[in-house]
């Protein structure tokens, strides 16, 4: 949590692993996020809720330097390059995207073997492969399988599996439970829960705003590509004290 939330609540604040200042993004002439601040501590979960085009996916895309933004966003107090997402992501910020990116043709292994493509080290790529296997092991059952033939929620699986391939230390993600059903989200979340309790640093943007809300540290409400507060997660009992800070 930030300084005066950890401060209220009388516990220290995580030193950031990843933070932006006056972070802003466009689309050609349409400001699509406007400048904004945001903190990521170490190991921390951090939750990004808002109303359909609030910027959600843009902050995350910006994070990465998907898209045009000006800004600063510092990893660990050193600046990252600007739109130069492979050097972005061998600091270890890896985003699963909305819709999830697999490689649709490729087989369930392929697509793991991808998310470790600059790994040389053998012991540490089998390493990371069995840690995903174990986390989903319904993948380690479809090694083989093309993947795009799979459900839905085994693809979002695959995606979250070959974005740990990678080994991040901060993951990015965009609607993990969108278009699933309710017992896979569980499942997923569940995991995406353990993985934090062991240290990985997470931004979760989500719909499901309760299910975000057990996950996190700390939320960061957007609308209309603005930050509109900063809670904490035991402040927010209903959708209308979300409401109330989407219209104030």
């Amino acid at each position: 949590m930030n300084l005066a939330l950890a401060s209220a609540r009388g516990v220290a604040a995580p030193a950031p692993i990843l933070a932006a200042t006056g972070l802003s993004a466009r689309y050609g002439h349409v400001q699509a996020l406007h400048p904004l601040d945001i903190r990521i501590g170490e190991g921390e979960l951090v939750a990004v809720l808002g109303p359909n085009g609030a910027g959600k996916s843009t902050l995350l895309r910006a994070l990465m330097g998907l898209v045009s933004n000006a800004g600063e966003v510092r990893f660990r107090d050193a600046p990252l390059p600007r739109q130069d997402v492979v050097a972005v992501a061998s600091r270890g910020i890896v985003l699963v995207p909305e819709g999830r990116g697999i490689f649709g043709p490729m087989s369930v292994a392929d697509n793991l073997e991808l998310g470790a493509y600059r790994l040389r080290d053998k012991s540490e790529f089998a390493r990371r492969r069995e840690r995903v296997l174990t986390l989903f092991p319904r993948l380690k059952e479809r090694l083989g399988q093309i993947a795009g033939s799979m459900s839905g929620g085994e693809q979002q699986m695959l995606a979250i599996g070959r974005a740990l391939m990678a080994g991040p230390k901060v993951l990015l993600l965009d609607e993990p439970s969108l278009g699933l059903a309710p017992r896979v989200t569980d499942e997923i979340l569940e995991t995406l829960g353990l993985l934090n309790r062991e240290g990985l640093a997470i931004v979760l943007v989500e719909q499901k705003a309760p299910l975000a809300l057990k996950l996190a540290a700390r939320v960061y409400l957007l609308s209309l590509g603005r930050i509109v507060a900063e809670l904490d997660p035991r402040d927010i009992t209903s959708h209308d004290d979300l409401a109330q800070h989407y219209l104030s």
